[in-house]
């Protein structure tokens, strides 16, 4: 699982506007999962399942 920031970098996400992230493959907008327990939040496309780690 790669960080959010590599993604942009890579070019397999995109922040439109209003800086939501949406997944480059499938132009679909990511959702959110918060795990209290852990570090950071997991951010996952919908369509495709790929799943990116954001810290902070």
């Amino acid at each position: 699982m790669k960080s959010v920031r590599k993604g942009l970098r890579a070019g397999e996400l995109e922040k439109d506007v209003y800086e939501r992230l949406t997944c480059a493959r499938c132009e679909e907008e990511l959702t959110t999962e918060n795990d209290p327990d852990e570090i950071g939040t997991i951010r996952a496309c919908p369509e495709c399942g790929t799943e990116w780690e954001q810290i902070g």
